[in-house]
């Protein structure tokens, strides 16, 4: 199945799904819009309870804060004359643009159209809705149930890392939906999706909690989703997922579907992720966040084997970059992160989501295992410099040499000249891997063309012939390395990798 095939993402796809997020405790004294106040009930529901034979009182409490959000994009467009003569320059040097009626060019001006839904946070027009729904919005109107009037709405902040946008409209004792604390449902929970699907009107659907933390490849940069099987269609997104109780649990956001129809797999984000956002844009006009500086991996079966560790949760420490908060709080690669101020990390996406809602500058208490033993570092956070994006490069360096027990691995020595075109820090040595193939264990792994790597089971790779004989050597079912790896234009850094090692006296 391809994901997002027709996602509810972007003006041409009005879908949505509702998602809150959790505030911080203060504000700086730059606060550029007063602060809403929020009525928020953070008690889990009643699990012991039967379901009754309808959901209106439900609705009858949370729909009146669900409203249409109406978006338009002016759009110019430049037209060539449609007869290819006109536009021949030899042409126009003997007879000018008098031939053509309509000169060289004309403009066009359009409108783009899209739909999607808002929740009312505040009584005072605060609206949490997806980003995607206003994100290159030229007009926002706002439509609000029982009022015969449409609201021209304020962008107070865009985040397109978590999908959320927050809008404000000039108007009072508006119908704001309940926020509830979303990291008290439990899968299972009964959910109802309210919105504006397909524009017939605002409609609600039923489902369940499908799934929590749920991540999709391709989507936002932090994800938490909750997963629903209650019906969410294009017109949805920035909707509300609430609780039996009328409490918004989510703001809608997306869909798996090829058809771009609903296929019962929906996504909303969390309102503690959307609320927490939505209070740093007002607060700021922008989301800062927090920043550790170091490059995270998750933990399989065979990296808790080689570092010792009794479990697979938390985040190792692939690489830390110089003159981060991390650097200067002692963390080293290799350092495995279990938990901060006291709570327990999962994984490496795990650790960047919860280090993320942290403001720069506040201080937080790392727990971590670093060769067996436990050590506790406090880390004075900055601000998250931006997004990084994987690059992989094409280059090669003749002289390759196999790594047999890398079976399909072909390393080389590298010159200066790929030195400086991958810009490999100078205290960094190895070898380059030059191929991987498709079908190896190392593929697999993870590893790539023009990894460099460093280590072969913890010792320094000098050159070809010595990673080589490292592997040769190797006796274990698997090969721990370390590589460095460039990711984008500006960073790059070490991160570990097991390899399941082939071995003569060891079948493939």
């Amino acid at each position: 199945m391809k994901l997002f095939s027709k996602p509810l993402f972007g003006l041409a796809a009005a879908a949505a799904t509702t998602v809150a997020i959790l505030s911080v405790s203060h504000f700086p004294l730059w606060a550029k819009e007063v602060q809403p106040v929020f009525t928020v009930s953070s008690t889990p529901i009643n699990r012991d309870a039967h379901l009754g034979t309808s959901f209106a009182p439900i609705v009858k409490k949370a729909a009146p804060g669900v409203v249409n959000i109406f978006s338009t994009r002016i759009i110019k467009e430049r037209l060539l004359n449609a007869n290819p003569m006109f536009n021949d320059p030899i042409f126009r040097h003997f007879f000018g643009n008098q031939m053509s009626p309509y000169g060289d060019e004309q403009e066009r001006t359009r409108k783009e159209r899209s739909l999607g839904s808002g929740v009312i946070v505040s009584q005072d027009g605060y609206i949490l809705t997806a980003n995607h729904v206003v994100a290159d919005a030229d007009e926002i109107k706002v439509a609000v149930a029982g009022i015969k009037k449409e609201f021209t709405a304020k962008v107070i902040g865009k985040d397109r890392a978590t999908d959320i946008a927050v809008l404000k409209i000039d108007a009072n004792n508006l119908p704001a939906v309940t926020l509830a604390d979303s990291d008290q449902i439990e899968v299972g929970d009964v959910v109802l999706a309210i919105g504006n699907p397909f524009g017939v009107g605002q409609t609600v659907t039923m489902g369940i909690v499908s799934g929590l933390g749920r991540i999709v490849p391709g989507f936002n940069q932090y994800q938490n989703f909750i997963q629903t099987d209650a019906a969410i269609n294009p017109g949805n997104s920035g909707g509300a997922l609430v609780d039996v109780e009328g409490r918004l649990v989510g703001i809608n956001t997306a869909i798996i579907s090829p058809s771009g129809g609903n296929n019962g797999v929906g996504f909303a984000v969390p309102i503690n992720l959307a609320r927490n956002v939505l209070e740093r844009l007002v607060a700021g006009g922008k989301v800062t966040r927090g920043y550790l500086g170091i490059m995270p991996q998750d933990i399989d079966a065979n990296l808790a084997k080689q570092f010792k560790l009794p479990g697979q949760n938390g985040a190792l420490v692939g690489d830390v970059v110089p003159g981060t908060p991390a650097e200067k709080a002692g963390l080293q690669s290799g350092d495995v992160i279990l938990s901060i101020n006291g709570k327990n990390i999962e994984d490496a996406h795990d650790l960047q989501l919860t280090i993320s809602e942290f403001l720069p500058g506040a201080s937080v208490k790392l727990g971590v295992v670093r060769n067996g033993q436990t050590k506790t570092f406090t880390v004075k956070l900055a601000e998250q410099p931006g997004d990084l994006v994987a690059n992989n490069n094409d280059d090669s360096d003749p002289g390759n040499a196999t790594a047999d027990a890398l079976a399909g691995v072909t390393v080389a020595n590298y010159s200066a000249q790929v030195r400086q075109q991958l810009r490999v820090p100078e205290d960094i040595h190895g070898v380059i891997v030059t191929s991987v193939a498709d079908d190896s264990n190392a593929a697999d792994a993870g590893l790539q063309p023009n990894d460099i790597i460093v280590e072969i089971n913890r010792q320094p790779v000098a050159n070809a012939n010595a990673a080589v004989k490292l592997c040769r050597a190797a006796k274990g079912d698997e090969i721990l390395l370390k590589i460095w790896r460039r990711l984008g234009d500006d960073f790059a850094g070490t991160r570990f990798l097991t390899v399941d090692n082939v071995r003569p006296d060891k079948e493939n």
